[in-house]
């Protein structure tokens, strides 16, 4: 088997995976490869026919292909190969080497002198949450049948109940009421929407569609297809509360109950994971704790928004093609850890001698917070930086810039922690 030699090797074509192979391409990468497993380029993008996308990195409205169709367009500069309908199967973080299947070149190695992982994430399937009841036709993860309807063009179903509120769910629920469908309702285990405040008011509310909040299904019936599905409220640990089942006729449930990070690459190579978003620790170039492979995009951590997955794969295919020219960052590593309120950080880890200006930490709260907050970031009890927030809400990920003038002050362990105004 011929191995084959690149700058930057990208894995993964959707919009991470994009932005980085032409980041690097920019960063003076001679030779870029992207391996991207479906038949075109975009991604997720593709089956995303909604508006939305791109306020903040164009300025501009745009559908899900239209944003992904900017970044193809640019594609056909020179330096970036784009291998199709091929498969990353193992990565060698220690040589840099992946190797890929196809059904037009079969079995290849292909090796970077630095490697990005753009791989994306998954959803939960029922299998993954354990909804009891019958093994009935009808039951779709929401990005499926998003798909299906949008890509496919097959009507997934006409009475549909959606469990779960991420935003693929809620935008589904939208998109199944303007093809005919009736969206009965949504319903939530949590005692918040896990999706954006503005897919809740567009999505249901505009269409008068209920959102259930602590409630869950306890039941699914159905003689080869979805029948009907009972729904119980749920108490603070998530238990059913008896007497409190409502009976819902429907031929079709929607799962939207969370997206894993698609990293079986990434552990098969050994790379160090963070438990807390599921995708590699990293540092603040993006770069993983196996020299010269960094991951960006929803491979790393979930993101809300296609554009902050942008900004990120883009320092990321810097980064990449500045370690392909033999540039390395410098220096001893800080961490970031979480305090009160926040469930992670991305990144965990910074160089600061490596930072010219600043480090953007993005992170996600663990519930929903309101009235005067700040967002400090404190080590060895010492405040470096306050910031200060209205509202925080475990569905909407947030971002703070901390300088470099006060990242030099850290001694240790920095702290990102959401608290009182007047603490």
């Amino acid at each position: 088997m011929r191995e084959e030699l690149y700058d930057v090797v990208v894995i993964g074509g959707g919009p991470a995976g994009l932005a980085a192979a032409l980041a690097a391409r920019e960063n003076g990468a001679q030779s870029v490869l992207i391996l991207e497993r479906d038949t075109e380029p975009g991604g997720i993008l593709n089956q995303c026919i909604h508006n939305g996308f791109g306020l903040h990195w164009f300025k501009e409205e745009l559908t899900g292909p239209e944003y992904a169709g900017r970044f193809i367009a640019q594609l056909a500069g020179g330096g970036i190969d784009v291998a199709l309908d091929t498969m990353a199967l193992s990565l060698d973080a220690a040589t840099h080497t992946v190797c890929a299947v196809s059904r037009k070149d079969g079995m290849r190695a292909v090796r970077g002198k630095a490697v990005v992982l753009a791989m994306g994430c998954r959803e939960r399937t029922r299998g993954a949450i354990g909804i009891p009841g019958a093994r009935c036709a009808g039951i779709f993860t929401a990005g499926t049948a998003q798909r299906y309807v949008n890509v496919e063009g097959y009507m997934v179903g006409r009475r549909v109940l959606i469990l779960g509120s991420g935003d693929i769910g809620l935008i589904m629920a939208r998109r199944m009421t303007l093809e005919g469908a009736k969206v009965l309702a949504c319903v939530e285990v949590m005692p918040y929407s896990g999706g954006l405040a503005r897919n809740i008011a567009q999505c249901l509310n505009d269409f008068g569609i209920p959102l259930y909040l602590s409630h869950t299904i306890i039941d699914i019936e159905g003689d080869g297809r979805v029948e009907r599905a009972v729904v119980a409220k749920v108490d603070e640990h998530r238990r059913p509360i008896p007497g409190t089942e409502m009976t819902f006729e429907c031929d079709t449930i929607l799962l939207s109950v969370g997206l894993i990070p698609e990293n079986e690459l990434t552990r098969g190579a050994g790379i160090e994971l963070d438990a807390r978003t599921n995708g590699a620790a990293v540092y603040e170039n993006m770069e993983t704790a196996a020299p010269g492979v960094f991951a960006c995009g929803n491979v790393l951590h979930v993101h809300d928004l296609v554009d902050y997955v942008t900004a990120e794969s883009r320092r990321a295919g810097a980064a990449a093609a500045a370690y392909a020219r033999s540039e390395r960052a410098r220096g001893g590593a800080i961490s970031l850890a979480c305090g009160d309120g926040v469930s992670y950080t991305v990144p965990q880890r910074v160089r600061v001698e490596s930072v010219e200006k600043g480090v953007d930490v993005f992170f996600r709260v663990r519930r929903v917070f309101d009235g005067d907050l700040r967002v400090t970031a404190r080590c060895g009890g010492e405040v470096l930086a306050s910031f200060r927030r209205e509202h925080l809400a475990p569905g909407e990920m947030e971002r703070v810039t901390l300088p470099r003038v006060l990242l030099d002050k850290a001694r240790g362990t920095v702290t990102i922690s959401v608290e009182e105004a007047s603490v």
